[in-house]
């Protein structure tokens, strides 16, 4: 069944710019034809498809200023896996760095052996290594889809530049926190005797 690219955004809870946007990056859940007049038809199936696979959502940011932003990261991977007509098990949730390896939601994700992992962005997994956790996660049956893959290198680049000189000012500021309250530790000892 084919149906005007507007008509099906309308019914998925979406404008017609985001379901555009989806199809210019590739990130289009579904088959669609372009006209000759450059009219976009998306084409559905008449039966929609089971699924009997897991797909879980993963949502992260990084402090809670941002707290927020989860809900929004939600509601956009909700409508994505709806869109591809995925059924989702449980959606986790959480405000820690992306530089942080013992993130418990992340952990416990993934160690519930997830058919499907959403993600909006791959930075919100993990800031490093996101290739090797994807490929590890494929060799275990766990596929990760990210919803917005970046569309350069560079925008990738700077984010990564920016993570680490965050990630390294916040541990040298902690050592040096922890530095300074063991010497007014030692000078309040020395005061005493």
């Amino acid at each position: 069944m084919k149906k005007k690219l507007s008509t099906w955004a309308k019914e998925n809870g979406l404008t017609y710019r985001t379901a555009w946007m989806w199809i210019k990056n590739g990130v289009f859940p579904n088959n669609y034809i372009t006209t000759k007049t450059n009219r976009i038809f998306v084409i559905e199936d008449d039966e929609p498809a089971t699924d009997n696979e897991t797909t879980v959502i993963y949502a992260r940011v990084s402090n809670q200023s941002r707290k927020k932003e989860l809900d929004y990261q939600l509601d956009r991977c909700r409508l994505y896996c709806n869109a591809k007509g995925w059924t989702i098990r449980k959606e986790y949730k959480e405000v820690a760095s992306g530089m942080n390896d013992n993130r418990k939601m992340m952990w416990e994700a993934i160690n519930n052996q997830p058919t499907r992992l959403v993600v909006e962005n791959k930075d919100r997994l993990t800031r490093f290594g996101f290739n090797y956790l994807k490929r590890l996660l494929e060799r275990l049956g766990t596929e990760v889809v990210v919803i917005n893959e970046a569309e350069e290198d560079k925008e990738d680049l700077i984010k990564d530049l920016a993570s680490v000189i965050y990630s390294f000012c916040a541990r040298l500021y902690g050592m040096r926190r922890a530095a300074n309250k063991a010497l007014k530790i030692k000078r309040e000892l020395n005061k005493e005797e």
